[in-house]
């Protein structure tokens, strides 16, 4: 008995130690590692009069999203800061100016109360238009502030009915604030034309589009959608680029972004070590009314102006955003006399990237800003030598390459020769 207590007494003095050191060192663990910026995530709900028919698992659409938004908001992660708006939902008439004003933010950006947004949701019923440009400005509002990632979800069953605000239009000038929020739609109906809008709304922001027919459907990706908001995302980091090489930033392994006008080139510099190999990508979208025909050119040249190597791509009216990419290996030290920069180290090699564009408007087009740029630049470990064939996408396996055509040349001859030799025979017999 005695030594049981002792036991217990002992374990109840350790116990109390580790708690009290506990205690002391999760303060002092937070103090180091900061909580990280909380996303914030606004869903756009369509109530317009057309939520009523039934055509969704036998249901209205109308119920069925509001049983995928009770699905949703079951799930969504405690770091998640979440909205709700809607549009149509208030305005029963038919007087189009005020019908076309008709958004409300239903439950407020910030911490979730489940319970509360449910009761939210299940008061509402389809009433009027379709404001879809209205919604998206007021939901770009909602999420103003904070460092987190921003993403809109718009569930909806038909195009906009407010014209002539394009929401196409107001999704570009969403972008063009450079806040980085992410618009993704969903569309509730098959429709070439709602596809179209919506398509045009998400790729003007970086978003996606998704047809959903089927209630499942609904919940499974607006969750995926929410989940998304909640992981962790590369931020692009600001810069400028320069007129010439000279005056060029000089930009280290990272994802950028800038605004480059019409007619306009972008200068940047990357310091390249022997031994890496350099990969850069850019991206230009049309954020703006824009001719049909445009293409984006990637350069990178030398200091003194000689090019190295070149990514370029063209495209239509059919994508807004267009991109190229370029790879530079850079020998070791073994291939080439790289010299030192006098601490016993190799010397970097700084590589000029030139950024251009043939984007062309119409001159009522504004040129200010520029358009949103998209840069990325990476460096890694490059092949053994600058003229190792993996250099040009071939990787290391070259000489399989050159027995497969060999035993293709072999095959061939044989084809050829083997009915020939047959006939030979036929005829001598």
């Amino acid at each position: 008995m005695i030594t049981r207590n002792r036991l217990t007494t002992g374990v109840g003095i350790a116990l109390a130690t580790l708690a009290a050191g506990l205690g002391t060192a999760i303060p002092a663990a937070a103090d180091e590692a900061p909580a990280a910026p909380s996303p914030k995530v606004e869903l756009v709900l369509d109530v317009s009069g057309s939520m009523r028919t039934r055509d969704i698992d036998g249901q209205s659409r109308m119920a069925a999203a509001k049983q995928a938004f009770n699905d949703v908001l079951d799930a969504v992660p405690e770091q998640v800061q979440l909205g709700i708006r809607t549009l149509g939902a208030d305005y029963p008439g038919e007087d189009r100016k005020v019908g076309c004003k008709d958004t409300r933010q239903l439950y407020p950006v910030g911490p979730l109360d489940r319970t509360e947004a449910k009761t939210a949701v299940a008061t509402l019923a389809p009433t009027g238009f379709t404001p879809i440009g209205p919604a998206l400005l007021g939901a770009a509002d909602d999420l103003e502030g904070g460092e987190g990632s921003r993403r809109i979800v718009l569930i909806t069953d038909g195009e906009d009915t407010c014209g002539p605000l394009d929401p196409c239009e107001v999704a570009r000038e969403i972008a063009a604030r450079g806040t980085h929020l992410v618009v993704d739609t969903l569309g509730l109906v098959p429709n070439a034309k709602i596809r179209q809008q919506l398509t045009c709304i998400a790729e003007a922001t970086g978003g996606t589009y998704t047809a959903v027919q089927h209630k499942e459907e609904l919940s499974d990706r607006v969750k995926q959608l929410v989940d998304r908001a909640a992981e962790p995302v590369v931020t692009p980091v600001a810069t400028e680029g320069g007129a010439s090489c000279s005056a060029a930033p000089e930009l280290k392994p990272g994802l950028y972004t800038d605004r480059a006008k019409i007619g306009e080139h972008r200068w940047y510099r990357v310091d390249v070590l022997p031994g890496q190999e350099l990969r850069a990508s850019a991206s230009v979208a049309a954020d703006r009314a824009v001719d049909n025909d445009y293409g984006v050119l990637l350069r990178a040249v030398t200091a003194h102006g000689r090019e190295i190597v070149r990514g370029s791509e063209a495209g239509t009216g059919r994508t807004d955003v267009i991109s190229s990419g370029l790879r530079y290996p850079k020998a070791g030290t073994e291939d080439e006399d790289s010299g030192d920069s006098g601490d016993g180290k190799p010397a970097a090699e700084t590589v000029c990237l030139q950024l251009a564009h043939s984007f062309s408007a119409p001159a009522s087009v504004k040129r200010s800003p520029g358009l949103p740029v998209e840069l990325t630049v990476d460096l890694v470990e490059g092949p053994a030598k600058a003229s190792d064939a993996a250099a040009f996408g071939l990787g290391r396996g070259w000489w399989l390459l050159g027995v497969l055509v060999l035993t293709g040349l072999i095959a061939g001859l044989l084809t050829g020769w083997l009915p020939r030799w047959r006939v030979a025979v036929w005829r001598t017999n």
